[in-house]
């Protein structure tokens, strides 16, 4: 049994917790004006609750302090304390800026700057940070001086952290894909045996079920900010931190992971970068909305970027299964490649950049007929 019982445990009362306290928070939510109204952006008719991710966020903490006494000090080192500690207290801050904005509607500014305070915790408060990068065809991890590793995590946190919350567009949807990653990362942290990853991402998963009960389809209460920045400062953080110290894994893993929320939010900058917009200013491009444009349903757009998120997963575990096994690190860049190839094609089919600028498939298309014109032409 070992610890299994531990995670069972931690589990189901997250989980529990998170059934529980939804609702409460819902009633909390309409009683301080914690509110979301319909406009041309957005895809829901009524007024909704927001600041479900408070209740994410106590149901997994407080299922970590039941936890974790129950978990033998053998397998916790001092690093993997700091590590809880670094994800505690930077999720905390996240927490109560995103329940700050989605009381008051904060500025962009003071949003990022709270964000960047979260991972200047995690970097200088508890010492975390990216020291290790393994590049394709490279046979060893390659060390990363701290002025490059420094910023370079603080980008990662605070860009993953926003990814989850550009896609919060449709009911269950931030949620669905945060804990489709968070799984992936549990899968791959049993693989190497990496037992406090697979302790947080255990407990995350049961408070993301318990909420996903009343945001899935048709939602009775939004996450908000403080569910999506709070989601994705803690994919942020595990993705980096699980495996840091597998020195075979690549550091293309993380990114295929969080692949959704990344490629959605790489082709939301072009698109803007494109047609001559800012680079923040709202659109209604996003994978979810073209999806709906495309005729499918509310439910059915949701359950498609579910099927995305989970091959992205997929691909992720097994990018690193091989490169684990063999030591074939060639097989990521061929992973990369591939994943390339097929989000640009998918992304010129649905129209996430422009509706009619179509190159890889135009250029496809071209090749096709040169070989039916030089048939006729004999």
């Amino acid at each position: 049994m070992g610890v299994t019982y531990v995670y069972l445990i931690g589990f189901a009362v997250a989980l529990v917790l998170a059934l529980v306290l939804t609702p409460l928070v819902k009633s909390l939510a309409f009683r301080i004006g914690a509110i979301d109204k319909p406009n041309y952006r957005k895809v829901h008719t009524r007024v909704m609750p927001r600041l479900g991710g408070l209740a994410i966020y106590i149901a997994f903490a407080v299922a970590l302090f039941v936890a974790l006494p129950l978990m033998p000090d053998s397998l916790l080192r001092p690093y993997d304390i700091n590590l809880i500690r670094g994800l505690l207290v930077g999720g905390t801050i996240i927490v109560l800026i995103g329940a700050l904005d989605d009381r008051f509607e904060l500025s962009a500014k003071v949003k990022l700057l709270g964000q960047l305070a979260a991972a200047c915790v995690v970097v200088f408060g508890f010492g975390i940070h990216i020291n290790l990068v393994n590049i394709p065809f490279g046979e060893t991890m390659q060390p990363i001086a701290d002025w490059l590793s420094i910023p370079l995590t603080i980008i990662w946190i605070v860009g993953v952290t926003n990814a989850i919350n550009l896609i919060d567009g449709l009911d269950g949807l931030a949620a669905g894909v945060s804990g489709i990653a968070i799984g992936t990362i549990l899968v791959m942290a049993v693989i190497v045996g990496f037992e406090p990853i697979v302790l947080l991402s255990t407990l995350m998963l049961g408070a993301i079920a318990g909420f996903l009960v009343f945001n899935f389809h048709p939602a009775k209460i939004f996450m908000g900010d403080s569910g999506s920045l709070f989601l994705g400062f803690s994919l942020a953080t595990l993705s980096m931190l699980g495996f840091k110290q597998v020195t075979i894994v690549s550091f293309v893993t993380p990114l295929l992971i969080i692949g959704v929320p990344l490629s959605d939010t790489f082709f939301a900058i072009v698109r803007r970068w494109v047609n001559k917009r800012p680079i923040f200013a709202p659109d209604k491009g996003h994978l979810h909305h073209r999806l709906r444009e495309l005729g499918f349903s509310h439910r059915r757009t949701v359950l498609i970027i579910y099927g995305v998120a989970a091959f992205f997963g997929a691909c992720a575990i097994f990018q690193a299964a091989v490169v684990q096994s063999s030591g074939a690190n060639w097989v990521t860049f061929v992973v990369i490649c591939l994943l390339m190839f097929g989000l640009q094609i998918g992304a010129e089919l649905i129209g996430i950049v422009d509706k009619t600028r179509r190159p890889v498939l135009d250029f496809l298309a071209r090749l096709r007929a040169k070989p039916d014109t030089q048939s006729r032409s004999k």
